[in-house]
């Protein structure tokens, strides 16, 4: 059973949880009310800002004429491609880096050269080894998000408790057992949260991608939105990539929640 005071400091964090979400919903709604009233007002110029009234009839139209679920469908599908791809490279490649030092020590300064070099500047080079297709875009999002992901992880298991790691070896423990049953579990928080931060990072990196070369998906929405000083297409866009990223981040808040 719980005390009183347990229980006043539960009721206490759910009413402030329930403040922050109060007070986060009350910012954007008097965002989007504010940014509706100046463009009613001619304040602001809507031929550059958009309004939300032009966000929601342009969603409208997509709709209608079956572009939106399309877009959305394929920036998505790209999306958890190269997550999925990702995550379990750079889980491999961590665990390798952890066994084997002497290679660790080798490609370290060229993880570290990979991962300060802008991605975006491969872009030809990829399109014209893969080709401009949807394997290029994918090959995009898993460069931006592959290096951060391993050093991550690798750091994670570096700083595992070294007299967890050296009780086992007093047992005769392998290597495999060692990271089975401490290294692995001792960094399950580090993976995790690398989870949450690859979703978002192949997030970019698709539409880095769609910008390079697509014919489809939320990026290109965009791209030709700017190409055709179609404003309104473009701040659909951009807001269509907000909801995406809040579900995809939701989603794996909840499937790795313990």
């Amino acid at each position: 059973m719980m005390s009183n005071e347990q229980k006043k400091y539960l009721k206490k964090l759910k009413l402030n949880k329930f403040k922050i979400l109060l007070y986060q919903t009350l910012i954007f709604v008097m965002f989007i009310i504010l940014w509706q009233y100046l463009s009613d007002k001619n304040i602001i110029n809507t031929f550059i800002t958009s309004s939300p009234k032009n966000i929601i009839f342009t969603l409208k139209d997509l709709y209608i004429n079956n572009d939106l679920l399309f877009h959305i469908w394929i920036t998505a599908k790209e999306t958890v491609i190269s997550f999925i791809i990702t995550t379990i490279l750079s889980l491999i490649i961590s665990i390798l880096l952890y066994n084997f030092k002497t290679l660790s020590k080798i490609l370290d300064p060229y993880l570290t050269i990979l991962n300060s070099l802008p991605k975006v500047a491969l872009g030809p080079i990829i399109i014209i080894w893969i080709g401009a297709n949807t394997k290029s875009i994918i090959t995009m999002a898993i460069l931006i998000s592959i290096i951060v992901s391993i050093q991550t992880i690798y750091n994670g298991f570096e700083n595992t408790d070294k007299l967890k790691i050296k009780l086992f070896k007093t047992f005769n423990a392998s290597k495999l057992s060692i990271l089975i049953n401490v290294v692995i579990p001792e960094n399950k928080k580090v993976i995790l949260n690398t989870l949450k931060i690859n979703i978002s990072m192949c997030l970019i990196g698709v539409i880095m991608g769609e910008f390079l070369t697509s014919k489809a998906g939320i990026g290109y929405l965009i791209l030709y939105g700017s190409q055709i000083f179609n404003l309104n297409l473009v701040m659909t866009g951009i807001f269509l990539l907000i909801i995406i990223s809040i579900i995809m981040y939701e989603f794996i808040i909840f499937i790795t929640k313990e």
